[in-house]
């Protein structure tokens, strides 16, 4: 049986990298994808990639900061395909750069408006749907939270994705009872548009081959290679599943070893 049979999987933020994998992973996997992210463009192009008759996909434009498109998005699983298992959280503000000497404390409040408090308005909108039959939430946090790179300073974002994964404790145990787990991935440096965005963007800074660039990534890793967005999802789609049914509670490091904990 495929790993996502029968089953209803929303995922957040789906564009043209991570989410666009999870989305794409859940329908190859048997399961039917519900997309939501702010563009509408992005949505149905990814929607027709994905599932080219629309069999299997579903989508809404959906802002996470918005209670009530929050809840839009979570009815539409339900309205679609008569219920829902899963929910993937991809969406994040994940842009803003620095460290504390030149933080803006406005835009660290926005970054925790999307990361933080998005996630959790999304995973309660799903609420009501998923007690329904138990079933599974899945953050995408990321490295930065317990290890800062020294390529890059992403304080707010680590700061943010860090909270998330603690809040990840109390709802495993607020959520159990109801047989709904929740569970987080954190990403390493994965090789997908925004890393290689900063591949390339380094290269033509330093005028060095992109080659060489990417060495210095993946030098550290215990795995040769740099993980990809393909990876992630996988590991996402797996914790969304029956197969993770007695996992909760638990972050998973997907990184080829960079880091080990």
């Amino acid at each position: 049986m495929s790993l996502l049979a029968d089953r209803t999987v929303i995922v957040s933020g789906v564009g043209a990298g991570l989410g666009h994998q999870v989305a794409a992973a859940v329908v190859r996997d048997g399961g039917n994808a519900v997309l939501g992210a702010r563009t509408e463009a992005n949505l149905a192009k990814a929607a027709a990639e994905i599932d080219p008759d629309g069999t299997h996909t579903a989508h809404r434009p959906t802002d996470i900061t918005d209670e009530a498109q929050c809840e839009a998005l979570a009815a539409l699983a339900a309205e679609r395909f008569g219920r829902l298992d899963a929910v993937v959280h991809v969406a994040a503000w994940d842009s803003y750069f620095g460290g504390l000497a030149d933080a803006d404390f406005a835009t660290w409040q926005s970054v925790i408006d999307v990361n933080l408090l998005g996630t959790l308005r999304m995973t309660r909108a799903c609420l009501p749907a998923l007690k329904e039959h138990g079933g599974s939430v899945v953050f995408i946090g990321t490295q930065s939270a317990v290890a800062a790179p020294t390529q890059v300073r992403q304080m707010a974002y680590a700061a943010s994705k860090g909270a998330l994964t603690s809040a990840m404790y109390s709802l495993a145990r607020e959520l159990g009872p109801h047989r709904i787990r929740v569970n987080t991935v954190l990403p390493g440096w994965m090789w997908g548009p925004p890393v290689e965005a900063y591949v390339q963007f380094s290269a033509h800074t330093e005028g060095v081959p992109e080659a060489e660039v990417r060495e210095r990534l993946t030098s550290r890793m215990a795995l040769p290679e740099l993980a990809t967005d393909g990876d992630v999802a996988d590991a996402a789609v797996f914790l969304a599943s029956d197969r993770a049914r007695a996992i909760t509670g638990q972050s998973l490091l997907v990184n080829a070893g960079e880091l080990m904990r």
